[in-house]
């Protein structure tokens, strides 16, 4: 379980469920286990407004150095 926090205000995001190493380069929505971002259309932000990703169906395509995450994989 790891927490996605903002890398502009350090807000939480999202806590999800990564299962292996490596970079977060999308987030199924099926293992995110509360979810603390603002929707605008496909877009998905932090409370402050910053562009954390794009939803596209299935999964989020996460926006590279626009968030950091913390926790054990």
């Amino acid at each position: 379980m790891i927490t996605i926090k903002c890398a502009k205000c350090k807000g939480d995001v999202f806590r999800y469920v990564k299962i292996g190493k490596g970079r977060l380069w999308h987030c199924w929505k099926g293992r995110i286990v509360e979810d603390y971002s603002v929707q605008d259309g496909h877009e998905v932000k932090c409370k402050c407004g910053n562009l954390i990703g794009v939803d596209e169906k299935e999964w989020i395509k996460m926006r590279q150095h626009s968030f950091t995450y913390s926790g054990s994989i």
